[in-house]
């Protein structure tokens, strides 16, 4: 669907993607420059509106959903929220499971657009059959109608990515990017907007490092360096980014480089963009510019750092912008 922003929208689905990207003029000691893609502006509130408008268009052009059919996903709560704003404008209806850490604002998100929300303990592994993953491929399988939306092997993720986050990016940075910042979780986003932006930059002699920004807990690290997992996962507070196991969609031939971030760095980065930059953003986005001013160190000449901020603040405001949540989880 074409984006509408600038124009009339059709309906809110045309005003998915052509974010802004935004200087961040506070961040850094000066030495590199840093920009945000700012995807709290997509009107479900993240960058997850791409991909859920993408899954389930494909859904519809393969046959697999029908008119009335349900559409189940373990989520994070960002592709619930897309899922669910599609589904409502397209006529499906929607199941989403996630573990209990998922916040209470991101809860109330879904059911405000009439989901069935299944809660799951948090810190299972994904082939239990009480974690999020197992329970939502067992609800399609007792639901007739029903479509799993597979977000972490679904091709269709990458892919929408690939096709419109990346060349956004490259638009509007005029090609001028050496390094892309972002988490994975999914492993989407960073897995088609880097394979897009080392196409277009090997094309035109220079060249783009894909950097993931990876919290402790997560096994994403010890698979790319190691082939192995080394540290066994366990559980952080950071939502939406890092995993327990290995989706599909995590294209570690893109990449160049993994950094580690804690939960105290997150969410301290994540305060820091909105009391510095006016950025009311999600704790993955202070993971991902903790991340990118870490690895900003490294590097040996002045950069242009883009880093991917996929989520809004509004969903977190009972945890990353309350001081007592900060204190009790000694973050602060």
């Amino acid at each position: 669907m074409d984006n509408a922003r600038f124009g009339v929208c059709d309906n809110v689905l045309a005003a998915i993607g052509q974010t802004p990207m935004v200087r961040l003029h506070r961040i850094g000691d000066g030495t590199h420059q840093f920009f945000g893609k700012v995807e709290f502006f997509n009107p479900g509130g993240s960058v997850k509106d791409r991909i859920a408008l993408a899954i389930i268009e494909d859904f519809e052009k393969k046959g697999q959903l029908k008119p009335g059919g349900t559409i189940v996903e373990a989520t994070s709560g960002n592709t619930g929220v897309g899922l669910g704003l599609v589904a409502l404008l397209k006529g499906y209806k929607c199941v989403f499971v996630m573990p209990e850490k998922i916040s209470e604002e991101k809860r109330a998100v879904l059911r405000a657009y009439g989901a069935r929300v299944v809660m799951t303990p948090t810190g299972l592994e994904p082939d239990d059959p009480n974690s999020h993953y197992s329970v939502a491929a067992r609800i399609v399988k007792e639901t007739p109608g029903a479509v799993l939306a597979n977000q972490y092997h679904n091709p269709a993720n990458p892919l929408v990515h690939y096709r419109s986050t990346g060349p956004e990016i490259w638009k509007q940075m005029q090609g001028e990017i050496d390094v892309f910042v972002g988490g994975m979780g999914t492993g989407g986003t960073l897995s088609g907007v880097g394979r897009y932006l080392k196409e277009q930059a090997k094309a035109a002699g220079r060249e783009v490092k894909n950097v993931c920004a990876d919290p402790y807990g997560s096994i994403l690290f010890d698979l790319f360096y190691h082939k192995e997992v080394r540290d066994p996962a366990h559980s952080y507070l950071v939502e939406g980014i890092g995993e327990d196991m290995l989706p599909e969609n995590v294209h570690f031939d893109v990449l160049d480089d993994f950094v580690r971030v804690d939960d105290k760095e997150s969410f301290a980065a994540t305060r820091e963009l909105a009391q510095k930059e006016g950025l009311l953003c999600g704790p993955s986005c202070g993971a991902a510019l903790a991340a990118a001013v870490k690895y900003s160190k490294t590097l040996k000449k002045p950069s242009k750092i883009v880093v991917m901020l996929p989520d809004g603040g509004r969903s977190y405001l009972s945890k990353a912008f309350n001081d007592e949540w900060l204190k009790a989880n000694k973050l602060i």
